[in-house]
């Protein structure tokens, strides 16, 4: 009896174990879902790894310059399944991004929508993507 009760609660500590990682997961919620903001620029990054992809563009800042992005996209499973692949884009590319800004004001954001160099449309297959307006 007293080995089935130890198995039983090496099973439950496994359990619990390989559970742990779901929870270490972060959400969405730094990025506001309200509103839109949309960049032209070039492409100074693209990183695609997991558990998230991320992209990095320094787009015009409308006063001449630009300002540096950094804008998160879903896991690279999710966007392959769309399309995607590790050489979607590469830095140099000038490309189009519609993203949902960080709520803190930082340069950044949730990638909504990206025109590639030659004008094809690319979703990154964000969840619940009708919860996020596109606003600009």
């Amino acid at each position: 009896m007293k080995s089935e009760h130890g198995l039983y609660l090496a099973a439950l500590a496994c359990a619990a174990v390989l559970a742990a990682p779901l929870y270490a997961h972060h959400s969405f919620a730094m990025f506001d879902n309200t509103r839109s903001v949309t960049l032209h620029g070039k492409v100074t990054g693209y990183q695609w790894t997991n558990p998230h992809v991320y992209l990095d563009l320094d787009a015009e800042d409308g006063k001449g310059g630009t300002r540096h992005y950094t804008m998160e996209m879903t896991s690279p499973n999710m966007l392959h399944r769309g399309g995607w692949s590790s050489r979607t884009v590469k830095p140099g590319d000038v490309v189009t991004a519609v993203m949902s800004p960080l709520r803190d004001g930082q340069p950044g954001g949730l990638l909504l929508q990206l025109t590639l160099p030659n004008g094809k449309k690319m979703l990154p297959g964000v969840p619940n993507a009708q919860r996020y307006k596109i606003t600009s």
